[in-house]
């Protein structure tokens, strides 16, 4: 018999996704955060930009998840051509397994952050371009 094991981002989701908090909605800062980290240059524009500017706006502005979302559906109405970014070759030292060793709850939450900080801050070269887009779109 095949036993089901889920990956460790399936398994973080599921902490996210019954987080007691929905107005928070945290699972949208993971989702981000691991898009940017796993992109590659099959991965479109649109999805890496989008990841970086949800991980600006929750580490830099402390935006809650709910509100990354709206921002994303914003900038989903602009049909224009995203540019490709340059990947850098580490996008952060933090994993999801990490994120998973510490404690449900509090502890988990706050390696959450951790680990959007260390993949926003693992993109710094593509920041001012974040920044740019971030501030036209989100209001």
């Amino acid at each position: 018999m095949n036993e089901y094991h889920p990956t460790d981002f399936e398994e973080l989701s599921f902490y996210t996704l019954s987080h007691p908090d929905p107005v928070y909605f945290i699972h949208q800062h993971i989702v981000d955060a691991y898009h940017a980290q796993t992109a590659d240059q099959r991965t479109k524009p649109i999805t890496i930009i989008f990841a970086l500017i949800g991980l600006h706006l929750f580490v830099n502005k402390n935006y809650t998840g709910r509100q990354v979302q709206l921002v994303h559906m914003q900038l989903a109405k602009n049909k224009k051509t995203w540019p490709i970014l340059t990947l850098p070759a580490s996008r952060g030292s933090i994993l999801v397994s990490d994120v998973l060793k510490a404690a449900p709850g509090i502890q988990r939450d706050q390696m959450i952050k951790e680990w959007c900080r260390d993949v926003w801050n693992a993109y710094a070269d593509c920041h001012p371009m974040i920044l740019s887009t971030a501030t036209n779109h989100s209001g």
